[in-house]
């Protein structure tokens, strides 16, 4: 590191936290540490191998993992920040493993936890490291067709604890892997000694959770040479195992890094556990509630993501906040983050999906809406109560409304039509008599009703 780059980090016992202020200069393509001009790092272990790891880095392609247990049928937006960093290492040439914990899926991390996660069975464990690895998958090829600028990327390898630990009985996992542990260490972790000191305490299969993470990295270190993993910053008591475990036992010099937990406007982590999930998944979060959900970014925070979670330099990303600042109402820096994100997470398709439904779920154009599919116009809106009918001669406006469950009575069907409360198909009638004609149906066969503003109702013809 040269003498004139700010070494703002503070070192511990073990391991240094970067700060804000930390510039890594270096020009070699695949130094990922540069990484920390983005703010993309919090902590590196050890603590003094800061330069080690960049020349190590410089020297030759090296491989990298980060895990993902299956505790849920889809990643989060805070996974999503750990595979947008094995991206970044990707892109500078290295080897990434993104490792599917269907074994440690069945024991739970104890990490930011104050409770046992429940358990789950072998079938949904399974059922979600196969949804798990199809989010994982998309999110590779995605990056691969919008974001690599033509790179030659080494395909990710995505791997299964469970395949490994399958062959292995539990005497003889206890009787070479757990005689590398020490007690007073693991009893030491923080997401230990944290839950032993709660009104629950901690089970036993929580407390070997770090065991197995441990292993999983000395298994990629062989099968691999893995000698780098990367987490968010609630993985360092488990990274910290992992490093120590291949010490004692291969005596070689490996890595961790960790990345900043992505948290809410109220602090709170992004994460399944905290019940404000937004997934990865479509079915879970649709690509339109993705968008939104980051175009709704804070003023204050919408740099720092822009940093996170897209592939745009620093260079761009200022330019970006500069036009942004010039015009704040028009929300320019949120609708870039909200695009390269959605477009990572679901493609070209899902993003010109997210961004039609929302013109027409904040818009009035029936040309646009007469434009939709019948697939499209049950995905735009999904949230919409769906009524199949058979238009009868002679149905009013009345009829159909409180038909499609718009109004509880005629009378508040009648009252609110008057009022111009009503549209069919964006178009407004102050009629309740008007008679419902074939013109009133959409060319995918279904009416769009609305009350006021957002109550949206679909009615299909049959």
């Amino acid at each position: 590191m040269s003498q004139n780059v700010v070494r703002n980090f503070y070192k511990s016992a073990r391991y240094v936290t970067w700060s804000s202020g930390l510039r890594w200069k270096s020009s070699n393509p695949r130094s990922v540490l540069k990484l920390a001009d983005r703010g993309m790092f919090k902590d590196i272990f050890p603590g003094n191998s800061s330069t080690e790891v960049d020349t190590l880095l410089k020297s030759s392609s090296q491989c990298v993992y980060a895990g993902f247990d299956p505790t849920a049928d889809s990643l989060h937006v805070g996974n999503l920040l750990v595979l947008v960093n094995l991206l970044h290492w990707q892109k500078r040439g290295h080897q990434v493993v993104a490792l599917i914990g269907g074994a440690t899926g069945h024991i739970g991390d104890p990490s930011e936890r104050s409770t046992e996660r429940p358990s789950l069975s072998s079938e949904l464990v399974f059922k979600n490291a196969d949804s798990i690895k199809e989010n994982i998958e998309n999110v590779f090829e995605n990056f691969r067709k919008h974001f690599s600028d033509g790179c030659e990327l080494h395909p990710p390898k995505i791997v299964n604890n469970y395949d490994w630990y399958c062959k292995m009985n539990s005497v003889e996992f206890v009787g070479y892997v757990g005689r590398h542990f020490r007690m007073g260490t693991m009893l030491g972790r923080d997401s230990v000694s944290q839950r032993l000191k709660s009104e629950r305490g901690m089970s036993f299969t929580e407390f070997t959770y770090q065991i197995f993470q441990a292993y999983d990295w000395l298994h990629l270190y062989r099968a691999h040479n893995c000698r780098f993993q990367i987490g968010g910053s609630d993985q360092m008591g488990n990274i910290v195992s992992g490093h120590d475990l291949i010490s004692r036992v291969e005596d070689v010099p490996v890595y961790g890094i960790t990345l900043p937990l992505i948290k809410s406007e109220a602090g709170d982590k992004f994460g399944k556990s905290a019940g404000n999930a937004v997934w990865l998944s479509s079915v879970k979060t649709s690509p339109y509630d993705l968008y939104q959900f980051f175009v709704r970014t804070p003023d204050a925070d919408v740099e720092q993501l822009l940093k996170l979670f897209t592939f745009n330099t620093l260079r761009e990303i200022k330019e970006i906040m500069d036009k942004h600042k010039q015009e704040p109402s028009k929300w320019i820096a949120q609708k870039v983050l909200a695009q390269d994100v959605t477009t990572l997470v679901h493609g070209e398709e899902g993003l010109k999906m997210a961004q039609l439904t929302s013109t027409l779920l904040h818009g009035s154009d029936p040309n646009k809406l007469a434009e939709l599919t019948s697939e499209q116009a049950l995905q735009v809106f999904r949230g919409a109560p769906l009524k199949k009918m058979i238009l009868q001669p002679g149905m009013t406006f009345v009829d159909v409304s409180t038909a499609a469950g718009c109004f509880p009575t005629e009378s508040d069907a009648r009252r609110i039509i008057s009022a111009g409360g009503f549209t069919v198909n964006y178009q407004k009638s102050r009629n309740p008599d008007e008679v419902f004609q074939v013109s009133h149906i959409l060319p995918s066969n279904f009416s769009l009703l609305r009350v006021g503003k957002k109550n949206f109702y679909l009615v299909e013809w049959v």
